[in-house]
């Protein structure tokens, strides 16, 4: 058993070398050493991972996560929507539900769509809702940024003013974020119709979708990160691009892939529920993405306690 185990439970890692199939399983992940971690092996990580998992009372902090989040997404699309007039690309509104219909859950998206419309329509916003939309949706990256907080392996956070100004000014870049990813989304179009009257391309659609989904799937990457980074104070101790948020992006893609295949066929929230049974499926959804945005975090927040360690012992 690896020297670094003094560092972890030697109990579990005792018990499961004593297992058959467990036990050579567990002995080629003690043998796998991660050069960055200075020995330590990919045991290690994953049972320090695992403990911060299961201590860190996950369920209950990715629901909280998720109300707090479901409250705060309907005043960030407002925001959103209400900077439609300044900024210069045609059809931006257009643009942008279309982006949601193709990441949102079957149903979800027109749900949206008709609600915000409606209520932009039939309301006239000024400065107060202006910046009432801007502190709801700061709620609810505070919501996040207090899950963070409340892992087994975060032992010191911020006070409440500075935790939620970190949150106002990432809710602003987040929002700077979808309004590039929209941008990007029009101007692929632009360039890859020009690239097919050029004759470069024959089938534009494809290439269209492709790069449109690469760019999406790099700014959700990229919003995560930021998520990760100013989430806690420890957060800056990370690179940016983190093996937290590299796994939290590809588990979101797969996870929403599914569930949009379970939604289609499977689920019969809207039969039992009516019109309800929508919101219902969206709240599933934004539920499931707060687990896998937690457990990204619990891999970087795991493998920065063990960097503690190596500089503890040095």
């Amino acid at each position: 058993m690896s020297n670094s185990l003094t560092f972890m439970s030697k109990d579990i890692g005792e018990k499961l070398l004593q297992i058959p199939v467990i036990s050579t399983i567990t002995r080629i992940l003690m043998a796998i050493k991660i050069p960055a971690l200075k020995g330590f092996s990919l045991y290690d990580v994953l049972e320090i991972y695992v403990l911060g998992i299961v201590k860190g009372a996950l369920s209950a902090r990715a629901g909280g996560i998720a109300f707090s989040f479901l409250m705060s997404i309907f005043p960030f699309l407002i925001f959103i929507l209400t900077l439609i007039p300044f900024v210069p690309i045609p059809g931006f509104q257009d643009d942008f539900f279309y982006l949601m219909e193709q990441w949102l859950p079957p149903s979800t998206s027109d749900y949206i769509r008709v609600n915000i419309i409606s209520y932009i329509q039939n309301h006239h916003y000024g400065f107060f809702y202006f910046f009432l939309s801007i502190f709801l949706m700061t709620n609810g990256i505070n919501a996040i940024f207090g899950g963070f907080e409340y892992s087994y392996h975060v032992k010191s956070g911020r006070n409440f003013f500075h935790q939620y100004l970190y949150a106002l000014g990432v809710s602003l870049l987040l929002s700077v974020y979808l309004i590039l990813t929209v941008a990007g989304a029009f101007y692929f179009e632009v360039g890859i119709e020009r690239l097919k009257d050029a004759g470069w391309l024959e089938n534009d659609v494809f290439w269209v979708v492709f790069f449109q989904r690469l760019f999406f799937i790099l700014m959700v990457f990229i919003s995560i990160s930021t998520l990760f980074y100013f989430g806690t104070r420890e957060g800056k101790q990370h690179s940016f691009f983190s093996a937290g948020s590299i796994m939290t992006t590809l588990l979101i893609i797969l996870s929403s892939y599914l569930f949009g295949i379970y939604v289609a066929r499977y689920s019969k929230y809207t039969e039992l529920y009516g019109s309800i049974g929508t919101l219902l499926i969206f709240m599933l959804y934004i539920w499931l993405n707060s687990i896998l945005l937690l457990l990204g975090f619990e891999l970087n927040a795991s493998i920065h306690r063990i960097r503690k360690r190596i500089n503890y012992n040095t």
